[in-house]
């Protein structure tokens, strides 16, 4: 079973910390994803690659079982139980030896995935489990994980959505307000497990996408509304776009560039509609004319004349 170096898929050196992490599977996963790369079969095993290695090194339990026993990490729970019951029999194996040093021991894997030493060590009951006969180890199977992304329209109104996992097709609810980094678990959807052991889980992660006229911020909504300098001189009424639905606004005269109106309850919902919906806040951006008639230019020096005068 080759070993594979979860720090080098994602470029990153051994002492990287969590947030390095985040930050890497979060690149690679945009650049490798198979929404992005159809009918690429290298950037799905990239993609499936990373996913791995994201899912091993941002849990603190995972990622210290790997940099001990490095492919085999799934199971050190197994192999200390076992080390301690014949009498620390992995004394020899100690911490600063890390990944590597075990390698040395876990050359002999079979079609079953484990090692001839794991064996040895749960001797004739374990490989007659193997055929489907015997009590032997049970193992749960390994938990994935996955990446869906939304547009802003879509994480605001609840929907379904079909996923293709592992071959299977898995339909789920996503819910309204959902945020962006927000993690669901859907319970027995992960690897099958070994032995007879329970199957893993499936934890999937929303990246909610950036949208070209909306800003959000938790539950609130931010937009910038063009006017013309006329309407912000003289006042008037726009038409503006919300998620759902179009409002008229009285622009009040003698409005100023930057100004900031609050429509309440237009922003995001509380996500499952649990709680008050946040608020869209408006940011008025008056347009100065870049090129006027000659009788527009008349107007406006009698107005600089008139303004001089009082």
């Amino acid at each position: 079973m080759e070993f594979i170096d979860y720090y080098k898929i994602l470029g990153l050196s051994k002492s990287a910390g969590a947030d390095e992490i985040k930050k890497a599977y979060r690149k690679l996963a945009r650049k490798f994803h198979p929404d992005l790369n159809p009918d690429d079969a290298e950037a799905q095993r990239r993609f499936q690659e990373i996913n791995e290695a994201h899912e091993v090194l941002s849990d603190p339990e995972k990622r210290k079982k790997y940099d001990k026993y490095g492919k085999d990490w799934k199971h050190a729970e197994a192999y200390e139980q076992a080390g301690t019951g014949a009498g620390g029999g992995f004394s020899g194996f100690g911490r600063g030896q890390g990944a590597e040093g075990f390698e040395d021991f876990s050359e002999g894997f079979g079609g079953s995935g484990f090692s001839e030493f794991f064996e040895h060590l749960f001797g004739g009951s374990y490989a007659g489990s193997r055929g489907g006969g015997g009590g032997g180890v049970r193992f749960k199977g390994q938990d994935l994980k996955a990446t869906v992304q939304l547009s802003l329209r879509d994480a605001y109104t609840s929907h379904k959505r079909t996923l293709d996992v592992n071959g299977k097709k898995i339909r789920i609810t996503v819910h309204e307000g959902v945020e962006d980094g927000q993690t669901i678990k859907i319970k027995g959807y992960g690897q099958p497990g070994m032995n007879g052991g329970p199957p893993g889980d499936l934890y999937l992660t929303f990246q909610v996408l950036p949208d070209s006229h909306f800003r959000r911020v938790g539950k609130h909504l931010y937009k910038d509304i063009p006017i013309n300098l006329y309407t912000a001189v003289l006042g008037g009424e726009i038409t503006v776009d919300t998620l759902d639905s179009k409002v008229k606004l009285k622009v009040k005269p003698g409005t100023q560039n930057g100004a900031k109106v609050k429509l309440k309850g237009k922003g995001f919902p509380a996500y499952k509609g649990k709680g008050e919906p946040g608020d869209l806040y408006l940011t008025y951006n008056v347009s100065i004319p870049s090129s006027l008639t000659e009788k527009e230019k008349a107007l406006f020096e009698e107005l600089a004349n008139i303004n001089k005068k009082a």
